[in-house]
């Protein structure tokens, strides 16, 4: 064979090898818009690009920092357009103009899933298949649940709220001599120490009627289990059901003790959520302990410090029952299909993202890999790694149920609760009053 023979093989060679190299590199290209395939940095693939549309309540400070968020993802991915938009509160109306109007966002995160439910049912939202390894990865068993319906994925927790904590005042503890309680027996003796100390032990903001339905709802979840829940979160058992009536007795136990509410049960039901809030974090305080969520500190401006002033435990045990977390917060949703939407929803579900908002405060995620270290103090980082490390997770029961049962001052459950705390003796009549107004909401 000449040299000429062997020159001409070889190069036929190499311009086979170029094709086979070309083909195998070929899946780059999106069958449907052209964008670039793979998410972000979490997978390994290439960039995307185009743009997306977001719409969130978030506006303000909020809004600064889930644009810190976004930052973070269009660092990683320069090719992709993200547009965010504040609709405020107004968010389930401006969200359901559009979808009507067929020009909804691509992602939006809104507050509740019973508005994702409502989503899901009307066609509008599109299965998060393509992130489901990432969510078992990040996320607990009892978390991603929140965000399935028809056995599917559609949505995900990104921003969460700890709602089982107990808020108390360092120096009323310490005067009273008395300890944060693990237990329910230990936690109502303790309230009793207190207020043979001559300050009354609790808060209530009773005025609102969402601060009762969030103190109902964890002592349901550590006294029926989680189960039961979101048996009752479904109505698929109803408000008369003993384990209701049962929970009704504990929470008479807080409730029913008038002279140790700050202002007694007038007072209590008197009193804004914000008042109950300064009625504790006081160098004078009105009383020991206020039990609401992870975002008390940030309600009033306050003289005392964080540990040593004011500080925090966890909604306490009742009858052995695990750790469990009754939380809020905010769900990711997306409404149109595009591999640059998949990217942006994939990342939010990374401990990466979370942490660009962890370490700004006023956040928390039910992340399992985000490090503790990422916030900002100990109190946040305490609050919100129980909610990632909690056994049992349990969205607020209230945003669960139909509006005007579970979420619309002046009915409903909100107005029900506010009737309990007038009257808490009748455990019976309030229960039957409750199942009435569910019936009602859910058609039965």
């Amino acid at each position: 064979m000449t040299k000429h023979r062997l020159h001409l093989l070889a190069l036929a060679l190499m311009l086979a090898l170029a094709v086979l190299a070309a083909g195998c590199g070929g899946d780059d290209d999106d069958d449907e818009g052209g964008a670039e395939t793979g998410a972000t940095d979490t997978g390994g693939e290439a960039a995307v690009s185009g743009s997306i549309s977001v719409m969130s309540t978030w506006s303000g400070p909020e809004q600064n920092s889930f644009q810190a968020v976004i930052d973070g993802f269009t660092e990683q991915n320069p090719d992709v357009d993200v547009s965010y938009d504040s609709a405020g509160d107004a968010l389930p109306t401006v969200l359901s103009t559009a979808v009507e109007g067929g020009n909804p966002p691509d992602v939006a995160v809104v507050p509740q899933p019973g508005l994702v439910q409502q989503y899901v049912e009307r066609g509008a939202l599109q299965p998060l298949d393509f992130a489901t390894d990432t969510l078992s990865e990040h996320f607990s068993e009892t978390v991603t649940q929140v965000g399935q319906f028809e056995d599917q994925q559609y949505s995900f927790l990104f921003k969460a709220a700890n709602k089982s904590t107990v808020w108390y005042n360092v120096q009323a503890f310490e005067n009273a001599g008395v300890e944060p309680a693990e237990t329910w027996e230990d936690f109502l003796a303790a309230a009793e120490t207190i207020k043979a100390s001559g300050l009354p032990a609790y808060s209530l903001g009773g005025a609102e009627g969402w601060t009762l339905t969030d103190l109902f709802e964890n002592i349901y979840l550590r006294s029926a289990g989680q189960d039961m829940y979101e048996q009752l979160s479904r109505h698929e058992i109803p408000w008369t059901d003993q384990s209701v009536k049962d929970a009704l007795t504990e929470m008479a136990a807080i409730v029913g003790d008038t002279d140790n509410i700050v202002g007694g049960t007038e007072g209590a039901l008197q009193s804004d959520f914000a008042t109950s809030v300064s009625n504790v974090f006081a160098e004078e305080p009105k009383a020991a302990m206020v039990l609401e969520g992870d975002f008390v500190p940030g309600v009033v401006e306050s003289p005392l410090e964080p540990e040593t002033g004011y500080n925090v435990f966890a909604f306490p045990s009742i009858n052995d029952s695990p750790p469990g977390v009754v939380g809020g917060g905010d769900m990711v949703v997306m409404f149109e299909d595009s591999p640059a939407a998949q990217a942006f929803v994939e990342y939010l579900a990374t401990p990466e993202a979370a942490a660009i908002w962890a370490g700004r405060g006023g956040f928390s995620s039910a992340n399992q890999n985000v490090d503790a270290d990422a916030y900002p103090d100990a109190i946040t980082a305490e609050t919100a790694t129980a909610i990632a490390e909690a056994e049992s997770f349990a969205f607020d029961l209230s945003d669960l149920q139909p509006s005007e049962f579970g979420a619309t001052e002046g009915q409903g459950l909100w107005k029900l609760f506010q009737d309990f705390v007038a009257n808490p003796d009748d455990v019976d009549g309030i229960a039957e009053q409750m199942e009435r107004a569910a019936s009602a909401a859910y058609g039965d």
